[in-house]
């Protein structure tokens, strides 16, 4: 009876214990599933909650706006007659502003750095001519998609189809010569009236006849031939041969003044001959615009150049012969090449450094993505070729 007793004690806490081990599983199954159908709809939850923070900006509504836009005349990019303004540049925003559906008001400014600081200072909204897209630059605005592919390049005086020979003698004959042959024949004046007046009286002397015709001509022709070291008579008279003697200091003066104007003449023209490349500006009289990248390129290479504010500045100096070589945008000189300067001018070697031009926004400019867009869509309808092709084209 004891045994049974203990047996049916030993079954009861064995059958207890295993229920409690069940509801313990039960409630930790429970407690899992609970959590992991919870979690992804809190994350859920949460994921909308962050999309609902930050949500699309509006589109600007920019139709019927009028902007601003600087501008510098700089053919091709931009011209004038009749104080009307064209060109490449001022073609495309026009056509820009016709996609957008905007008016525009013209700014013109006299330099690159003016037409920079309208757009940097805001006075206007854009700037667009020729500028010329740099690291730099791009910290400083907003830049458009390119719209000219561009370069430095050389312009240097023509060579033309003349012979050695013809160059040589065009190198000779300059205006500076002429120049000179004239003060010579001024200065030959001179000493021959003296002459003429000290030995006219004296006994003896060299004239042969003592009238002002023809004596004044013996006496020129005896300046001319003092003056060239050749002179085969000399005055008689004490004055007549003081006059000869400072005449003859003058002489050596002002042949040595005339063989170095000729030499440095055939020397730069000799110079000139030889640029083809940057390379071959080391040592000339170079050209460029202020304030642009050529004039920053000059300055990385070590090549001095004068620096001036306007093109036309640098083609006229170019033109004078007191420079032998003008650095600026390729496109540039090539249009004043085969149009003002077509004959007189000529540009050598290929594009270096090369560029691209933009259309410059101030920083964080909203403008930005309407007018890409827009500049994509007259490629597209092949509205900028057609501009292209009218201003650069060689047909």
């Amino acid at each position: 009876m004891k045994l049974d007793l203990s047996f049916s004690g030993y079954l009861q806490r064995w059958f207890g214990k295993s229920i409690i081990l069940l509801m313990i599983s039960i409630a930790t199954l429970s407690i899992v599933l609970t959590a992991n159908i919870q979690s992804p709809v809190a994350a859920q939850s949460q994921s909308t909650t962050i999309i609902k923070a930050t949500p699309n900006p509006a589109p600007i509504v920019i139709s019927g706006k009028t902007f601003k836009v600087a501008t510098k005349v700089l053919s091709p990019f931009v011209t004038e007659e009749n104080g009307e303004l064209s060109g490449f540049s001022i073609e495309l925003w026009k056509n820009i502003a016709q996609e957008l559906d905007i008016k525009t008001e013209f700014k013109k400014t006299d330099n690159i750095a003016d037409l920079l600081n309208a757009v940097q200072s805001k006075q206007t909204d854009v700037s667009i001519a020729a500028i010329s897209v740099t690291a730099q630059r791009e910290q400083d605005f907003d830049f458009s998609q390119p719209i000219f592919d561009s370069g430095l390049q050389i312009l240097v005086r023509s060579q033309g189809s003349q012979s050695s020979i013809g160059r040589l003698l065009g190198s000779i004959f300059t205006p500076t010569l002429f120049q000179l042959l004239g003060i010579m024949l001024m200065i030959i004046l001179i000493p021959a009236h003296i002459i003429w007046l000290v030995e006219r009286k004296h006994k003896g002397n060299f004239l042969e006849n003592s009238a002002y015709f023809p004596g004044i001509f013996k006496a020129c022709w005896w300046a001319a031939g003092t003056l060239a070291t050749q002179a085969e008579e000399m005055p008689k008279s004490a004055w007549g041969r003081i006059m000869a003697v400072i005449w003859m200091f003058i002489s050596v003066v002002f042949i040595a003044y005339f063989t170095a104007t000729v030499t440095t003449s055939l020397t730069v023209e000799q110079l000139q001959s030889n640029i083809k490349s940057p390379q071959d500006l080391v040592g000339k009289r170079v050209a460029t615009i202020a304030g642009t990248t050529s004039a920053k390129y000059l300055q990385q290479q070590k090549i001095e150049a004068t620096e001036v504010k306007h093109i036309d500045q640098a083609y006229t100096a170019l033109n004078n012969s007191d420079v032998d070589a003008v650095v600026f945008d390729a496109p540039i000189l090539l249009y004043y090449a085969a149009h003002d300067g077509k004959g007189k001018v000529q540009v050598v070697g290929s594009v270096f450094r090369k560029e691209s031009y933009a259309i410059a926004m101030p920083n964080g400019s909203p403008y930005r993505k309407p007018i890409n867009n827009a500049l994509l869509s007259l490629q597209e309808k092949g509205t900028y070729q057609e501009i292209y092709d009218k201003w650069f084209s060689n047909k």
